[in-house]
């Protein structure tokens, strides 16, 4: 679960960064593009055996949701992805966490 939850962070932290290709420069995208980023960090964290970078991993991608829907008046097709995104990297962490704590 762990490295599903690896793998999808860094999905959608790349993602994230790549979309200032895609769109017009303007603060919210600079934002994602910051967020992208943190998911890349939080990526590398879970490539190893941190149980605090799992909290992060719960936490980075719920703040992350809120910020997105909180500056969206429609739900476009990409932001139901990306928060499909998001939660699945959410319960994937959380089964990781739970699996840790059961070991």
């Amino acid at each position: 679960m762990r490295l599903l939850a690896a793998l999808l962070t860094t999905g959608a932290g790349i993602a994230l960064l790549a979309s200032l290709w895609f769109r017009e420069l303007n603060p919210a995208a600079v934002l994602d593009a910051l967020i992208g980023a943190i998911y890349l960090f939080i990526a590398l964290g879970l490539y190893g055996s941190s149980r605090f970078t799992l909290f992060l991993a719960l936490a980075a991608p719920v703040a992350s949701a809120f910020i997105a829907r909180w500056g969206a008046q429609v739900l476009d097709p990409w932001l139901t992805l990306r928060l499909a995104a998001d939660t699945a990297i959410v319960l994937a962490s959380a089964a990781a966490l739970w699996q840790f704590r059961a070991s």
